[in-house]
C-alpha cells in the first residue's frame, strides 16, 4: 500500500493526514507537491485541508489548475482510490470528480467544532466496515464547507447510495440543529459514481489519537486502507 499526501501553497492538514497514515498506522505514504505532473504507484491519494493558494476567487477554484490535478484525475479515471477532506472536497468539486459544490456556511461564520456524523453507506471503501446509521464524531473547520447542489444531482446521489455521511444529533437524528453549515440534506460528505472518489468536509485525521481526544477518524482510514490493500473492487 502506497499513499500520496498532495502539498497545495495553503495546505495546513497535509502533515495531520501524513502523520495519520504513515506513523500511526505505518503505511508508505509520500509528500507529492502540487507542481508534479506524475501519480504512479500510489494506491490511495489524498487531497488534504486547508486553504489552498489562500481561498482567493473561491475555495478550490486555482487549486483545480494546479500541475498535478491532471494527474489526479487520470488516477482517478483509471480507478484509483482519492480522498478529499475539507478544502480537498472543495477541489475535487470544483475539478469536477466529485458532483455539486461547497459555499459558504449559512451563518457566515467560520466553524470549528467536533460534529456528530451518521454513515449513510456501508458501499464504500471510507466505511468498509460500518453499518448503515453507525454515528461517529469528527470535528469540522471551516468557512464554505456549505455542500449544495440542485435536486436532480442529489436525488441521484440519494439514489445511487453515493452519500456517504450526514451531520446528525448524538443519537444519529438527522435535524437541521444538528446541521452545522446549512449543508443540503445535511450532506457530509459523498462518494461519485464509481465510488473510488470520496469527499468529505470534517477531518478524520484530527481523531486518530486518543490523546487528540478520539480515534473515530483512524477507524476510516484503516477501513479504506484495508478495503484497498484486500482488493476490494469500489463498487
Amino acid at each position: 500500500m502506497r499513499v500520496a499526501v498532495l502539498v497545495f501553497p495553503g495546505s495546513n492538514c497535509d502533515h495531520d493526514c501524513y502523520h495519520a497514515v504513515k506513523h500511526v498506522l505505518g503505511c508508505e505514504t509520500d509528500f507529492v507537491w502540487h507542481q508534479e505532473r506524475v501519480l504512479s504507484g500510489y494506491d490511495l491519494v489524498i487531497v488534504p485541508g486547508g486553504f489552498s493558494y489562500g481561498d482567493y476567487l473561491r475555495a478550490g477554484s486555482i487549486a483545480r489548475f494546479s500541475p498535478v490535478m491532471e494527474a489526479v484525475t487520470d488516477h482517478a479515471k483509471k480507478g484509483g482510490y482519492l480522498l478529499g477532506i475539507c478544502n480537498g472536497f472543495q477541489i475535487l468539486t470544483e475539478a469536477g470528480l466529485l458532483p455539486g459544490a461547497l459555499a459558504q456556511n449559512v451563518s457566515m461564520k467560520f466553524i470549528c467544532k467536533n460534529t456528530p456524523l451518521r454513515v449513510e453507506t456501508e458501499n464504500s471503501y471510507l466505511t468498509d466496515g460500518f453499518k448503515k446509521g453507525d454515528v461517529i464524531n469528527v470535528p469540522v473547520a471551516h468557512m464554505d464547507g456549505r455542500y449544495i447542489a440542485d435536486d436532480k444531482t442529489l436525488d441521484t446521489l440519494e439514489n445511487d447510495d453515493c452519500v456517504l455521511f450526514r451531520y446528525c444529533d448524538g443519537s444519529g437524528a438527522v435535524t437541521a440543529e444538528a446541521n452545522p453549515n446549512g449543508s443540503a440534506r445535511n450532506i457530509a460528505g459523498i462518494l461519485n459514481a464509481a465510488k473510488n472518489v470520496a469527499g468529505m468536509m470534517p477531518h478524520p485525521e484530527r481523531v486518530c489519537e486518543e490523546s487528540l481526544g478520539g480515534v473515530d477518524g483512524l477507524l476510516l482510514f484503516k477501513a479504506a486502507l484495508n478495503a484497498i490493500s484486500s482488493g476490494k473492487p469500489a463498487l
